[in-house]
C-alpha cells in the first residue's frame, strides 16, 4: 500500500506518559513489502536488505526514535514522613500542708483526765474520752506511681517525756493514737476511675504504706487516741510526731 501526502499536514504528537516505553519505531517498505520493527536475527537480515534496497533506490524507510534521561531515583507517587516527638513531664507529688509550720502544729489543749474526788479510785485520772484530731488538704497527689507513707516517732504515741516517779501498775505516761489518711486513687500500675483509699496505722503500730498509681484529690488524715481506761495518766507534756510521705516510684 501506498501512502502519499499532498498538501496536508502530519500531525506529530509529543507526550510524555508514566512508565512508557520511549519510541523506537522502524518502518520499510520496499517494492510493496512492508517490514515493521524487525527483531531477532532474521530481523537483521531482513532489515539489512532493506536498507541495501533503499541504498540501490527502492523502496522508503520510515524512523521514529525517542529518547529522555529516566528518574534520578525511582519514582515515588506516594510519601510517608514519619516525625518523632518527644519531651518529658517530671515526677512530683504535691500535698497543701497550709502556709507555715503553724499549720502543722496540732494541740490537743488539755487531755481531761477524771479528777473529781468523788471518782471511783479504779477510775480517777483516767482519760475521760477520746482524743481527736483531723486534717483535710484540698490539695495531693503524684502524677506517677508513689507510695502515700506514714510513720510516728514513737511507737508509744503521745509520751510524756518527764514523768517522774509513777506506779507503772496504776498509771502510764504515753497515750496511743491511730491515725487513718483516705483521698480518692487507683491501684498501683492500674489505669482506671479512682476510688476511695485509705491507710491506717493502729494504736499499735508505727508506720504504715500504700503503693498506688498517679492521682490528684482531697485527702484527710484522722488522729484518735482512744480513752485510756485501765491506768490513769501521769501529769505532764506529751508529744508525738506523725510524718505523711508522697513518694515517687
Amino acid at each position: 500500500m501506498k501512502t502519499i501526502l499532498y498538501g496536508a499536514a502530519a500531525a506529530i504528537a509529543l507526550i510524555a506518559t508514566p512508565a512508557a516505553a520511549q519510541t523506537n519505531q522502524v518502518h520499510y517498505n520496499v517494492g510493496g513489502i512492508q517490514l515493521t520493527n524487525p527483531t531477532g536475527f532474521g530481523g537483521a537480515i531482513a532489515q539489512g536488505l532493506a536498507e541495501l534496497a533503499i541504498a540501490g533506490g527502492i523502496g522508503t524507510r520510515y524512523r521514529a526514535q525517542a529518547d529522555a534521561p529516566s528518574d534520578s531515583t525511582p519514582a515515588t507517587p506516594t510519601v510517608d514522613v514519619e516525625f518523632t516527638l518527644s519531651g518529658s513531664v517530671n515526677k512530683d507529688c504535691s500535698f497543701y500542708a497550709g502556709n507555715n509550720s503553724n499549720a502543722r502544729d496540732i494541740d490537743f489543749g488539755v487531755i481531761g483526765v477524771r479528777t473529781g474526788n468523788n471518782e471511783n479510785v479504779n477510775a480517777a485520772f483516767e482519760m475521760v474520752g477520746p482524743a481527736e484530731a483531723n486534717i483535710d488538704s484540698l490539695t495531693a497527689g503524684c502524677n506517677t506511681n508513689n507510695s502515700v507513707e506514714i510513720s510516728k516517732d514513737d511507737i508509744r504515741g503521745l509520751v510524756n517525756a518527764n514523768p517522774g516517779g509513777y506506779d507503772t501498775d496504776e498509771f502510764q505516761a504515753n497515750i496511743p493514737y491511730e491515725v487513718t489518711a483516705s483521698w480518692t486513687g487507683v491501684a498501683l500500675n492500674a489505669q482506671t476511675a479512682g476510688t476511695a483509699q485509705t491507710l491506717t496505722v493502729a494504736t499499735t503500730g508505727n508506720a504504715g504504706q500504700k503503693q498506688q498509681g498517679a492521682w490528684r484529690s482531697r485527702m484527710d488524715i484522722d488522729f484518735v487516741a482512744p480513752a485510756i481506761t485501765n491506768k490513769g495518766l501521769v501529769a505532764g507534756d506529751y508529744t508525738g510526731k506523725t510524718t505523711l510521705t508522697l513518694r515517687a516510684l
